[in-house]
């Protein structure tokens, strides 16, 4: 963890924080005597204490999702369209989780038409103008993307305990060279969780090859006369939908 006397802000990703804390508890949910689900409320809270309590951090924010992404809905109606309905007990959970932080004093952040990550990156870049050091507290792998020598994932694990992920943890985990070319792999490869095409035929193991090789997936496309077969044929028939998908992946940083 980063030296005392450094400005360190940590950024929470409520909504992935949540969804954990809500399936922690599925196979015991945790129902109050009004009978209602307080799963996912008890998950998140416990999450939010214990990052307070082993960092004592100096600045804090929770950051939400609010309408969905409407710029990326916009290029791409079907953007997270095959997502599951958001269970009931997460939406009752949700005000009074904004309660308890308003209580706290813990600043909430939210804009419409924009995701948590997006507000989580305009942090970022921001902080970091600021000599502020950044922790991303999320599970998401897509935020890998931002970091860099003063941005950071503070990852949760199963079973308790945080990893932080900086430049060498992203590098070593996607095979990189540098963190931004996250955004290459998950244009290459398409990204399931989020409905993001990507190029068919192209799986983690080439998608790292492919990175390599030719270091965005902008120049994989220029370059396609060097990949044989049938593989040569999907990647070429589909660029359209590998450039869609690296905006598609894209953290907005201006919010």
């Amino acid at each position: 963890m980063p030296m005392e006397n450094k400005k360190r802000l940590f950024l929470i990703d409520a909504y992935a924080l949540i969804f954990r804390g809500y399936y922690a508890f599925i196979k015991n949910p945790r129902i109050n005597s009004k009978g209602v689900d307080t799963s996912a409320i008890l998950g998140f809270t416990n999450s939010l204490f214990d990052v307070i309590k082993r960092e004592r951090p100096e600045y804090i924010a929770v950051c939400f999702d609010k309408g969905g992404s409407q710029d990326r809905i916009e290029i791409f109606p079907e953007y997270k369209a095959n997502r599951d309905e958001t269970p009931e007990a997460i939406k009752i959970a949700v005000p009074y989780i904004q309660e308890i932080l308003n209580a706290l004093g813990i600043c909430i952040m939210v804009k419409e038409g924009y995701e948590a990550d997006d507000i989580i990156g305009t942090l970022a870049k921001k902080a970091e103008k600021e000599n502020f050091e950044t922790y991303m507290v999320t599970p998401d792998k897509d935020f890998a993307q931002l970091v860099n020598e003063k941005t950071f994932i503070y990852k949760p694990l199963f079973g308790g305990g945080y990893e932080t992920w900086g430049i060498e943890e992203v590098n070593n985990k996607f095979e990189t060279s540098d963190p931004i070319q996250v955004i290459d792999f998950l244009a290459m490869k398409g990204d399931s969780v989020d409905n993001i095409p990507g190029l068919p035929g192209v799986g983690d193991k080439t998608a790292k090859k492919f990175l390599k090789e030719y270091g965005s997936i902008e120049n994989l496309l220029s370059n396609t006369d060097k990949i044989k077969g049938k593989l040569r044929e999907k990647i070429e028939a589909n660029s359209e939908a590998g450039l869609l998908s690296k905006k598609l992946a894209t953290i907005i940083t201006d919010v």
